[in-house]
């Protein structure tokens, strides 16, 4: 008679069956009677082999595999994923029951010293994770990797050792499970991203597909939630070039830049995440262009700046053409742009005056400013997230193929010719009586007249300041991603094909 078979409230999926043959032969190979086991399971055994102490913590997410309930904590597959055949190991005296078959397994592997030796017993990363997280194995010394092994940056394969396979072949495919991808969407792109960066886009572009088609279906705008449900699950890079941001005893930051760059050499491009994850920046920059305040309706930008986690020092951009908006998401307190609207790059950045800091409350609402003047972030708590959206300076000479990648993704690419201070006046600088003058907050009355109770302002106006509750009422919906091209969003092939082969 078949067994029952028993769905999963999880997963959805039958549960795995666990097969009782060989349970007798198991209780025969028993190296030990239950009472000679009983006196390894001593309160003194225990604390000497604790479980780690991130498994105390409220699981945030359970991994599915096989069909089944559960698996490991993403802190266990950061740790093991870094082994190596060298790692040196001890298992836990007799930490299986006798009579079972993973006492037997169990007692034939625990002898092994190192991770090398442990895959030759016939041990898998399965189980050095299951022993890692009920405290039945330590690493004791040996050689740990600082990052996982990733085989998108394995130059030549001939020097993996078969712990390297073994670990980088089974992570990948737990990663796939994981966020219900291919294991070969995992190994198409190379350059630049991890496997795990790459995973963790690739779910970040699918969300925003979703969205953008959700959307583009109920005729509204676009959520200020999907924004942040797109940026949580978005893989970001550890930027180290962006120097002038660093914070104090960082060496790196969580940063992108989507749209157009000029890299070092002079090359003007769209970043390769641009063209991989076009939903991505189409969601942003839906966003904005849904929420788009009146008077600044032709506010245009050529690229977008993605900030992960950190509070930025006081920093100046560094050839930014005309104004940018910023908008902060996510749950945290503080965190406030703090600038320096009267900045015009004379003064030495660490003495501009007190009294010209100004500070802009971005997670209620939508500012515009002067990237190239000074700025910071205030210290905050929680998870923060902020999005850029600006013009580089040499926009003008940007290849027409890259303007019509930005143009399928909604990106509203500025002209030539394009006047860098229609929206926002040139900072005044500290001369004695020159001052700008700041737009005050429009209220809702003023946003609902036609024109803006701002607009007449604009000339002398060092920032804008939108309340983004007031924008939710006053933005209509315009085409939403239809104005993109296809739902769910797709580069055109030749096209795509064309710009990465600049």
């Amino acid at each position: 008679m078949a067994p029952k078979v028993v769905i999963s409230e999880v997963t959805g999926k039958p549960k795995i069956i666990r097969s009782h043959s060989g349970r007798d032969e198991a209780k025969a190979a028993a190296v030990m009677t239950k009472e000679e086991w009983n006196t390894y399971q001593t309160e003194k055994f225990s604390k000497q082999w604790p479980l780690p102490s991130y498994m105390h913590e409220k699981r945030e997410l359970k991994h599915v595999r096989d069909g089944g309930e559960g698996a490991y904590r993403d802190r266990t597959y950061e740790i093991v994923t870094r082994w190596t055949e060298k790692t040196q190991i001890r298992y836990r005296p007799h930490a299986k029951s006798p009579g079972s078959k993973s006492h037997v397994r169990y007692e034939n592997y625990a002898k092994a010293t190192t991770v090398g030796q442990a895959l030759k017993l016939g041990t898998f990363p399965m189980d050095w994770c299951y022993d890692y997280e009920h405290g039945f194995i330590k690493v004791v010394g040996g050689v740990v990797r600082d990052e996982p092994i990733d085989p998108t940056r394995v130059d030549d394969e001939k020097k993996l050792t078969e712990v390297d396979k073994v670990i980088m072949n089974w992570y990948r495919r737990e990663l796939a499970k994981k966020y219900g991808l291919k294991a070969q969407d995992l190994l198409t792109e190379k350059g630049g991203e991890s496997m795990v960066m790459r995973a963790h886009r690739l779910v970040s572009n699918r969300t925003a597909e979703g969205f953008l088609a959700a959307a583009n279906k109920e005729k509204r705008l676009i959520k200020e939630e999907e924004v942040l449900e797109t940026l949580s699950f978005w893989g970001f890079a550890r930027n180290v070039n962006r120097v002038n941001v660093l914070p104090t005893g960082k060496e790196w930051v969580w940063s992108d830049t989507l749209g157009i760059i000029r890299d070092r050499v002079g090359d003007i491009h769209c970043t390769k995440p641009t063209l991989r994850y076009p939903a991505v920046t189409t969601i942003l920059n839906q966003w904005l262009r849904d929420h788009m305040p009146p008077e600044a309706a032709s506010f245009k930008w050529t690229s977008l700046n993605l900030n992960c986690n950190y509070a930025a020092k006081r920093h100046r951009d560094g050839n930014n053409f005309g104004p940018s908006m910023i908008k902060a998401f996510g749950d945290f307190k503080h965190g406030e742009l703090c600038y320096f609207p009267r900045d015009d790059r004379t003064l030495d950045i660490a003495k501009l005056p007190a009294s010209d800091r100004t500070t802009l409350d971005i997670k209620k609402n939508l500012c515009m400013f002067n990237g190239n003047s000074a700025h910071e972030v205030n210290d905050f708590e929680g998870s923060r997230f902020s999005v850029v959206w600006f013009t580089v300076g040499c926009h003008a000479k940007a290849p027409d193929h890259c303007k019509a990648a930005c143009a399928e993704m909604n990106m509203p690419f500025p002209a030539a010719d394009e006047n860098p201070h229609s929206l926002l006046d040139a900072p005044a600088g500290y001369a004695k009586g020159v001052t700008n003058r700041p737009v005050a907050r429009p209220t809702l009355s003023q946003m609902r007249a036609k024109g803006s109770g701002t607009q007449k302002s604009a000339i002398g106006a060092s920032m804008k300041v939108w309340p983004v509750a007031i924008l939710k009422k006053t933005g209509k919906w315009s085409g939403g991603a239809k104005a993109a091209g296809k739902i769910p969003v797709r580069m055109d092939g030749k096209l795509k094909k064309k710009i990465a082969s600049k």
